[in-house]
């Protein structure tokens, strides 16, 4: 089925949550920027990148070094190039990356969920953001296997928590394992609010921990309607695990355009797509 295609501006009424932020992890425009290009072309040259931002290669080497540090790309003897398929970036760095971006998805995601709703909610920093802009909505019931969600939520008027069982992964609080998977799959949900590490251009959803993966393929089978919320980094991005295919959601959320490269994958899709400006 050809996807629909929309551009809805944020909820109105939407607060910015201020996060405490670690002051390590705060881009400035120029590494911003070396980083998207990074993503975009996989591998960028100190020289290409010196000449780019007008400034010396031995600041775009202290930019590299300090980005790789971060574990946010890998630097090589002469340009850096993207984190390997195997590694994912820290997840109090993917808090501080492109968190505008992410709170507007998530607050363009908020506009499709109705009062009332069930919602199972999985692990991520886009999802967060997702479960943030649902503060105003009334009688909802909501599963999660993220402790920072359950936790936000949980203190909402007329907001119904349920958490799973099983193994709490220390850095970003979610749980996964078979407990969880258990517990998943006694209900049947009205939405499911996921999040990917990377979309292939022929669709294929990746991730970097197999558990994880289960547990969201749990998630996606259990629910009536599926929302993907990704920001443009994922497009294109490696990582080890198949966790589905978009033939599975139906509607992706992001922030900006898809590449060219996905335009026939998305047309063979019924996936609707939503660009939050």
């Amino acid at each position: 089925m050809t996807k629909a295609g929309a551009a809805l501006a944020p909820q109105a009424g939407h607060h910015a949550h201020t996060m405490t932020r670690d002051p390590r992890l705060t881009l400035n425009a120029r590494q911003q920027e070396l980083l998207e290009w990074v993503q975009r072309d996989g591998f960028v040259t100190v020289d290409d990148l010196a000449a780019h931002f007008d400034v010396t290669p031995q600041t775009i080497r202290r930019d590299v070094n300090w980005l790789s540090d971060m574990n946010l790309l890998r630097r090589y003897h002469g340009g850096a190039s993207l984190p390997t398929s195997s590694e994912n970036v820290s997840y109090t760095a993917r808090q501080r990356m492109f968190h505008d971006e992410k709170r507007h998805i998530g607050a363009l995601v908020a506009t499709h969920i109705p009062d009332q709703a069930s919602l199972f909610i999985n692990l991520g920093t886009t999802t967060e953001e997702v479960a943030r802009a649902l503060n105003r909505h009334r009688g909802l019931r909501v599963i999660t296997n993220n402790l920072n969600v359950a936790s936000m939520m949980s203190g909402y008027p007329d907001c119904e928590v349920l958490v799973t069982g099983g193994i709490v992964r220390p850095w970003d609080k979610g749980i996964v394992g078979e407990l969880a998977i258990d517990f998943i799959r006694q209900f049947k949900v009205d939405f499911a609010i996921i999040g990917t590490s990377g979309i292939e251009f022929d669709g294929t959803l990746r991730d970097f921990d197999t558990r994880e993966v289960r547990v969201a393929e749990a998630i996606i089978e259990h629910a009536r309607t599926v929302f993907l919320a990704a920001d443009h980094s994922k497009f294109g991005r490696p990582a080890l695990v198949r966790q589905g295919h978009l033939d599975q959601i139906d509607a992706l959320f992001t922030n900006a355009a898809p590449p060219a490269e996905m335009a026939e994958t998305l047309a063979s899709v019924k996936t609707q797509l939503y660009i939050a400006q």
